[in-house]
């Protein structure tokens, strides 16, 4: 079945993103949108996905639990769950490997922690916009022992994605899926990443409501569901 999809959405806990971006107005602004399946990937920290999946279950909207991780290599990665509690285990590592230098406020906003009523029960001091101390292969491999699943965002820009700090993406890694910010550029980087032997999705990568993806791309799914996304992003069919 079609499923129309955001898989790349960052909330309040995110400094860059807008204190508006709370777990109800994602997924309001999801519902209105006509979107089915949506993720919340906030910035190196998952504290702000179980109540945006409250929400949306009387949506009728399914949120996976994701993450976006900065490497060591300065490579952001999104990485999907197929539970909440796999994926909070995650995070707290990644979360306990980033430096502790604190946020600047004043110069990358609040990094709001939400309850499912949109309260703020938290502020996280600890800078969110960090690399993590694991590498890529590192961070791939604590995915895998989460049942998880990593997909390089963003890959056709020019920072903080896998081919403008690598250059290409390791024949190691095995990768199934990859994130496009814009469709039309990415099919200038077909001699480097031979686009056919991957899936390609996508997202809005929003920081605003308003970027929030239309209902224009789908996944085909065998069910409306986490498991289903996870395992199309496996490449499990």
């Amino acid at each position: 079945m079609k499923v129309a999809y955001d898989l790349h959405i960052h909330s309040a806990l995110s400094p860059c993103g807008d204190n508006d971006m709370t777990p109800n107005n994602i997924v309001n602004m999801a519902f209105l949108k006509k979107l089915q399946v949506i993720a919340i990937t906030d910035h190196n920290s998952m504290l702000n996905v179980l109540p945006a999946m409250e929400v949306a279950a009387k949506r009728g909207i399914v949120v996976v639990p994701g993450i976006e991780v900065n490497t060591k290599e300065e490579v952001h990665v999104l990485c999907y769950f197929p539970t909440i509690e796999e994926g909070m285990k995650f995070q707290d590592i990644i979360y306990n490997s980033l430096p502790n230098i604190d946020n600047r406020e004043d110069l990358f906003g609040q990094q709001l922690v939400l309850d499912k009523d949109d309260k703020v029960i938290g502020d996280i001091k600890k800078m969110l916009l960090n690399s993590s101390e694991y590498s890529l292969e590192e961070i791939l491999e604590l995915v895998k022992e989460h049942k998880g699943v990593l997909v390089p965002a963003h890959v056709d820009r020019n920072s903080f994605s896998i081919i403008s700090s690598l250059g290409f993406i390791p024949e190691s890694l095995n990768i199934k899926a990859i994130e496009a910010y814009d469709l039309n550029k990415l099919s200038k980087f077909n001699k480097i990443l031979e686009l056919d032997k991957y899936k390609i999705i996508k997202n809005s990568d929003a920081h605003y409501l308003t970027h929030i993806n239309e209902a224009n791309h789908y996944l085909d799914l065998e069910a409306t569901s986490i498991s289903s996304v996870v395992d199309y992003l496996k490449d499990m069919e």
